[in-house]
């Protein structure tokens, strides 16, 4: 009898990635209800299963349900939010067939207040919509970790510091570069543009750093 991925997604998140290696087909699968392993994972709480359907089998991180809800929309914990949206590049101000973001819906159901509240200052700080333009896009990253040892105070990044970054003609160059692909708006898209930011901010902390250390001496 053929197993069902959902309900390996659900219970048995090893089993589930066994039965891929052997029909690597079934990741981005959708039930009758656009119900997808993505849904399945994120609503479990499985982390690593996320992780590994998105980057080891390539399944998109946005697809949506016959409601037009992304995973966000099935959450329940903070921890599976962080990594669909800052590990994973989903974009947390995707509305479903209502019109609701997820903050909004999880919001109005009163059941995962904390999840409502992480979502929702995403959203407030963010000016990125369904109809962004990639040259707005840079003003919404969320960042990933800074590298072991190096503390990086930065959340969303404000007006001010896209300015910055745009100032070196080097870093517009690549930024525009990276704007002009197709798959910008996709998660590699936007992982390439957060590892670019990343390596600039780490560039300009050790700068400051060695200026600290040479004013010191």
């Amino acid at each position: 009898m053929s197993r069902n991925p959902y309900l390996l997604a659900a219970d048995d998140p090893e089993g589930l990635l066994a039965l891929l290696q052997e029909d690597p087909s079934l990741a981005s699968g959708q039930d009758e209800h656009g119900y997808s392993l993505i849904h399945a994972a994120a609503s479990y709480n499985h982390l690593d299963l996320l992780r590994k359907l998105v980057r080891d089998f390539k399944v998109p991180i946005d697809l949506r349900d016959e409601d037009g809800e992304t995973a966000l929309f099935v959450i329940e914990t903070v921890d599976v939010a962080r990594v669909l949206v800052e590990e994973l590049a989903l974009d947390p101000s995707l509305k479903n067939d209502e019109g609701l973001t997820a903050s909004e819906k999880i919001e109005a159901e009163d059941e995962f207040p904390a999840v409502a509240e992480y979502l929702k200052t995403l959203n407030s700080s963010s000016t990125t919509t369904n109809g962004t333009t990639n040259g707005e896009a840079s003003e919404s990253l969320v960042l990933p970790p800074a590298p072991e040892g190096l503390q990086v105070r930065v959340g969303m990044m404000d007006e001010a510091e896209v300015e910055e970054l745009q100032a070196d003609p080097e870093i517009r160059r690549r930024i525009e570069e990276l704007a002009a692909r197709e798959d910008f708006q996709s998660p590699e898209g936007q992982a390439e543009l957060r590892r670019l930011v990343m390596e600039v901010i780490v560039g300009q902390e050790l700068s400051e750093e060695r200026s600290v250390r040479s004013r010191q001496e």
